[in-house]
């Protein structure tokens, strides 16, 4: 929000059980430049990545893309969707952030549990798709 008086200060963490056999542990980072540190940390042994956009600044998105693709991490694109800003269709922001065809991009609002609930879906979708072994023959 444009008029936000408030900002994280550290990061967010929560715990989804899915069932006995399948947790997600989700860590919400800020994207300032001040806390990159963490991102190395943070990274380690992550099996995926949502990077939300926010329209009226997309160019906060690159470094966050960037950072993914160099290390190999998969990752999805949630387009933050909320009153007050401009509406893009996805093919608008995958173009303008470079974004290849197989990352998924979805439009999403973060307030939204169905809506969060999706991207996380779409993520753990991409990861296990992303690691079936290719099979020759």
């Amino acid at each position: 929000m444009e008029n936000k008086t408030t900002t994280t200060v550290a990061l967010d963490f929560g715990r989804i059980t899915i069932n006995e056999d399948i947790v997600l542990y989700l860590f919400g980072t800020p994207g300032q430049d001040r806390f990159w540190f963490m991102w190395d940390e943070l990274v380690e042994g992550a099996l995926g990545a949502v990077v939300l956009a926010d329209t009226r600044r997309l160019d906060t998105c690159f470094h966050a893309v960037d950072f993914f693709e160099r290390r190999g991490v998969p990752f999805v694109v949630a387009v933050n969707q909320f009153d007050g800003a401009a509406h893009y269709e996805a093919e608008e922001v995958r173009e303008a952030l470079d974004i290849p065809a197989e990352v998924p991009l979805l439009m999403a609002d973060a307030r939204e549990r169905e809506s969060s609930k999706e991207v996380l879906v779409q993520l753990v979708t991409h990861v296990i798709n992303g690691r079936r072994p290719v099979l020759s023959g």
